[in-house]
């Protein structure tokens, strides 16, 4: 290739990517949607006998959404920005397509077997990390693949220049590398002793420390995946589709550096008022109060890019997905370090209130943002114009309301769960039993369930839309530079 001339990139492995995203995504909101109204309606955990029920449908379900969709939408990313701010293309470089193609297929291959393992009740029991050992040792391979693309690209690159998207992206790999391995360091009972099935086994930490050890882990997965890997996307995508530079280079350094100092050390607001250290308990109570500056920098650095441009939100529904997962990124951020402080732990820890911080950042913030990645990349990679701007719009609408139901039933159920549990009458007896809450919270899982279903509902039209872009929507001569082109 001549220098200057300009380059082809190849999206053949963002493509795949994207199709995971599609397909895991529709799976495990699915899945989401039917615990939600099990909840509601106990007899709904035995529609299809033991293959049904709350306990073995919730690991698909959290896996599908972070494994499944998040890391799926995470990758198609990397495999798009990476080769555009690096300046390279894959076609020049076979040895990296190649590494790329087996990260693809090595994962479709653990997802699948994740499925399998999981419908079956084969289970490490820890959460977010319920994969049985070997198919860990996969996870491994996984990631150091796409280790390989990664670095193995910015190795070869054109621009010297290493930007910031690429920073959480090394932030994500590193993260997870150190966690997941740690996390499920293991024993196979079988190998060692004979006795047992082959897909058992037990951690090597014991307790308390196997406590500290997975809270390291389980809030990190949210660290690194759920917010590195993410602010990654997003810090490629509005810019360039609004068309504005980033407002302030400086601040994502400090919210950079703050936010991996602090993060991973924010776990242990899991395990307080529990048998761990109550040094571990304060630290992680601290820094989650803390981690409110690096987020709201991220946050608000992405907010303020828009300066200027606030008629774009009207002109544009991708653009409304975008400054509205920042917005639900930084009430996600206030929230959660406000339920870390331990005196407001003793009244949320255990209750819903949990639920409707978890997920007001992953419906908001994630999923919104990984879906606003979606819809900037089809048309540049297959070269026509979004099928419908109008489905884009109802998909915004009727996903919006749907997460606004969710955490504000959950706000409430929570704080009304936390409050009966703690009441005691005159002679410091508890003035409930737990039936009596059940009882209470009725309505409100029923809303969480609609909420769930309005969010499902718009994943579905962003599915048809994004197929009809690809198969039916008007061709482009070249190549949009800044915001993507939408039919009516």
């Amino acid at each position: 290739m001549r220098d200057g001339a300009v380059l082809e990139y190849d999206y053949s492995i963002a493509k795949l990517f994207l199709y995971a995203t599609m397909a895991f995504g529709f799976i495990g909101m699915l899945i989401g949607v039917v615990l939600a109204f099990q909840l509601a309606f106990p007899d709904l955990n035995y529609i299809a006998g033991e293959y049904s029920i709350f306990g073995r449908l919730r690991p698909l379900h959290t896996n599908g959404v972070i494994y499944g969709f998040t890391l799926g939408g995470i990758w198609a990313g990397w495999y798009y920005i990476g080769q555009r701010v690096l300046k390279i293309t894959y076609h020049q470089h076979p040895f990296l397509k190649l590494v790329g193609y087996l990260h693809f297929w090595i994962y479709i291959v653990v997802l699948i077997l994740g499925v399998i393992s999981l419908f079956a009740g084969l289970t490490q029991s820890k959460e977010y990390a319920e994969l049985i050992w070997p198919l860990d040792i996969l996870v491994v391979i996984i990631w150091v693949l796409w280790g390989v693309s990664m670095f193995g690209s910015m190795g070869v690159r054109r621009e010297k220049t290493i930007y910031i998207s690429l920073w959480y992206f090394i932030a994500t790999f590193t993260g997870i590398a150190v966690l997941y391995i740690f996390n499920n360091l293991s024993i196979p009972t079988h190998l060692v002793s004979g006795v047992g099935s082959i897909w058992h086994s037990i951690s090597m930490f014991a307790g308390s420390n196997d406590a500290m050890i997975q809270w390291w882990w389980g809030h990190n997965a949210v660290a690194f995946v759920f917010t590195s890997g993410v602010i990654a996307t997003l810090y490629y995508f509005l810019p360039k589709e609004s068309g504005q530079p980033l407002f302030s280079y400086k601040l994502t350094l400090f919210s950079f550096w703050s936010l991996m100092f602090v993060y991973i050390w924010a776990g242990g607001h899991h395990v307080i008022y529990s048998t761990v250290p109550d040094w571990v308990q304060t630290l992680g109570s601290v820094f989650s109060v803390v981690l409110i500056l690096p987020s709201w920098g991220t946050a608000i650095n992405m907010l303020l890019t828009m300066r200027g441009q606030w008629h774009q939100l009207k002109e544009s529904p991708l653009i409304k997905f975008l400054v509205l997962a920042s917005t639900f990124y930084m009430l996600a951020t206030l929230e959660g370090p406000i339920q870390a402080i331990k005196s407001v732990n003793a009244l949320a820890h255990f209750t819903d209130w949990i639920i409707g911080h978890v997920h007001d950042g992953t419906l908001g913030w994630v999923g919104f943002t990984i879906i606003a990645g979606c819809y900037h990349m089809v048309p540049r990679m297959y070269k026509r114009e979004i099928y419908s701007r109008k489905i884009m719009d109802i998909q915004f609408w009727i996903m919006t309301i749907g997460i606004v139901l969710y955490f504000s039933s959950m706000w409430i159920s929570g704080i009304t769960q936390g409050m009966m549990w703690r009441d005691v009458d005159q002679y410091g007896n508890l003035t409930y039993q737990f039936i009596d809450t059940v009882r209470v919270l009725f309505p409100y899982y029923v809303i969480r369930g609609i909420g769930g279903l309005m969010y499902f509902i718009g994943f579905v039209l962003f599915i048809y839309n994004v197929v009809m872009t690809i198969t039916a929507a008007k061709e482009l001569e070249r190549e949009p530079n800044y915001a993507t082109p939408m039919a009516a």
